[in-house]
């Protein structure tokens, strides 16, 4: 059934509207017709609606039911990944999403060969939010998971230890996941670092912070592989896999 995400303004317990490009979609490309039923998500929650009108503008919707969000899991996880170079970061976000992270947080650090200002990354994370979106509607999620503003090292150190668990992927090694995150665990924050790694003096800033370092075995992995890798780890042993 097909998927869209509307803001809560455009919906209550008995009708919805879709508008601008998705209503678009809806009748022209998916050629949707009255009475065909669709997937709406807002806040986490999915209802079943029944389409009523379609245009252009806008199509308008009745809500037949309001179900939990069916495709999220039962952990938050929030990737924090050293801004890589090229548009590794699109793949990075498609599939972390895909893999249920609810949050990727770009973070600058010592390595990163990739150093943009903030306002031509500004324009990268609005076409970083559309593919968040586009991969939330693909998989299933209830959420469109968040691509947040690009954060210094100590920013992120700071954040790493609000978490329940806090954790920095180091590519000289740590404990592994399996130690670390239990099927219990709800609130985890990872973070990755970019093609060259970390510096010494930034894994130990996350640890001062409260942070735990991670391995993910003995190879070394690319810096687009690892929050994909480590992302799956830990959906697998909190059971949402």
């Amino acid at each position: 059934m097909p998927r869209f995400f509307v803001a809560p303004e455009d919906i209550n317990e008995s009708t919805a509207v879709i508008r601008g490009a998705d209503a678009v979609h809806i009748g022209r490309s998916l050629r949707m017709r009255l009475g065909d039923e669709l997937t709406v998500c807002c806040g986490g929650e999915d209802y079943i609606c029944t389409i009523d009108t379609i245009s252009d503008e806008q199509c308008t919707l009745t809500v037949r039911e309001k179900r939990a969000g069916s495709g999220e899991p039962s952990v938050r996880v929030t990737l924090y990944q050293a801004v890589p170079k090229s548009d590794k970061l699109e793949l990075i976000v498609q599939k972390a999403v895909e893999l249920g992270v609810s949050e990727i947080v770009p973070v600058l650090t010592l390595r990163c060969v990739s150093r943009p200002d903030g306002k031509s990354f500004r324009k990268k994370q609005e076409r970083l939010c559309k593919i968040a979106l586009e991969a939330a509607k693909q998989c299933g999620r209830s959420i469109v998971p968040r691509v947040g503003d690009m954060i210094s090292l100590d920013e992120c150190a700071a954040r790493l230890g609000e978490h329940e668990k806090g954790l920095v992927c180091y590519e000289k090694g740590g404990r592994p996941l399996r130690e670390v995150v239990g099927a219990d665990s709800r609130d985890i924050g990872i973070f990755i670092g970019s093609e060259g790694g970390f510096e010494e003096s930034e894994v130990e800033k996350c640890r001062s912070c409260g942070a735990e370092v991670i391995g993910l075995g003995s190879r070394i992995l690319r810096c687009e592989t690892a929050p994909l890798a480590a992302a799956a780890i830990v959906m697998s042993l909190t059971g949402n896999m």
